[in-house]
């Protein structure tokens, strides 16, 4: 299991103000790729959408009018898939507009993890709770914080497959601005992450699974940011991973 001061971490791109020379170049380049990505997302996800509302009702005929109960299984299993990727790309382009209120982290957290104790329990995960964050009063989107939350739990999971653990923590610390942060730990078991990996793994599109769309952590990612927080990532191979979510204190 690796642990919060372990060396081999990725974390938030560097600060605009922190930025020079090529780096700086660099540094535009990359927002104007991110840029023209999202419009193009936006653009073949409003498409793609369109054209699947004509297809699935079309499919839906002709499948009432058949009896191949295998293939309707599949064709209505791939068809929601298509529309579960289109969601994420539209929802990674165009966010809906967010709604900040005072939200107990805790909570979000426990109603986060209730959502998958089906899931843990059938393969046999334990969970351990280190709430030691004596205030989780934070001001969030509480849907948009918990879709980050679910992301990095879902993944936790999936890497710990079964007979693993998954530690859930929190603490305030006081960083050398003399500001107050609440730190949300995620820590599994599982195979970990190579650093070529980590290199990229923030990147839209890019995943290692074999039916992943690549776009969960970056949109958790790009949610932490709107809730001026940072997100990083420690790991190493065959000892787990710690995923940080670290959001001010007000």
């Amino acid at each position: 299991m690796s642990t919060l001061g372990s060396d081999n971490k990725t974390s938030q791109p560097t600060e605009l103000s922190s930025v020079t020379g090529t780096d700086f170049q660099e540094y535009l380049r990359r927002l104007d790729r991110l840029a023209n990505l999202g419009l193009v997302s936006a653009s073949l996800a409003h498409e793609i959408k369109n054209g699947l509302v004509s297809i699935s009702v079309f499919i839906e005929l002709l499948l009432q009018k058949g009896e191949d109960n295998e293939m309707t299984v599949v064709v209505r299993r791939e068809l929601k898939r298509i529309d579960a990727l289109v969601t994420q790309m539209l929802r990674f382009a165009a966010p809906k507009p967010k709604v900040f209120a005072a939200i107990h982290v805790h909570e979000l957290l426990d109603h986060s993890v209730r959502l998958l104790e089906h899931q843990m329990s059938g393969s046999m995960i334990t969970l351990e709770r280190r709430y030691r964050a004596g205030h989780d009063l934070i001001n969030a989107d509480e849907s948009q914080l918990q879709q980050a939350f679910m992301n990095l739990l879902l993944n936790a999971v999936e890497a710990v497959g079964n007979n693993g653990a998954l530690v859930v923590g929190t603490e305030l610390v006081t960083g050398e601005d003399g500001l107050r942060r609440l730190n949300i730990s995620i820590n599994d078991t599982g195979t970990g992450i190579t650093p070529a990996t980590l290199a990229h793994l923030f990147e839209p599109f890019f995943t290692t699974k074999k039916n992943g769309t690549g776009l969960g952590l970056s949109i958790t990612r790009r949610i932490v940011e709107e809730h001026r927080g940072v997100i990083e990532v420690q790991s190493e191979p065959g000892r787990g991973s710690t995923f940080i979510i670290s959001l001010l204190v007000d």
